[in-house]
């Protein structure tokens, strides 16, 4: 399962929903994965920051445990293809958004995010909510 960047960042302001989920995943053995362009989001969120050493210190914490899957030519070609098809449609989506969706279809991942406004927008992607 790919924990989209709005997963992570609700880990890091301890929200509970998302640290019973984390818990969950852990208790059933998931393997706990990241999109390379969740890192792009992340670490741009951090350079905004108040303070930035402090939050890089804690998304370090928080992704060590992680895999992160990267945004190859195939992920990105799939990624391409949702942009693209969704934009014919008159439909927009964050473009890191259709990247994440890239790999995880890709990788044959789900997406755990509660952005159902972009990512239910899919047709193929399977998406779970916490």
């Amino acid at each position: 399962m790919i924990l989209d960047t709005d997963f992570i960042i609700n880990l890091l302001r301890n929200d509970i929903g998302a640290k019973n989920k984390l818990q969950q995943l852990i208790a059933d053995s998931r393997p706990l994965i990241i999109a390379a362009p969740t890192l792009f989001e992340l670490y741009g969120g951090i350079e905004r920051s108040s303070k930035p050493e402090q939050e890089k210190k804690k998304v370090i914490t928080v992704l060590q445990t992680m895999t992160i899957f990267s945004l190859d030519e195939q992920s990105s070609i799939k990624a391409g293809e949702i942009d693209g098809s969704l934009l014919n449609k008159g439909i927009t989506i964050d473009p890191v958004d259709s990247m994440i969706a890239g790999i995880a279809l890709r990788n044959g991942e789900t997406i755990l995010t509660r952005n159902l406004k972009h990512f239910s927008k899919i047709p193929t992607l399977k998406v779970e909510t916490y």
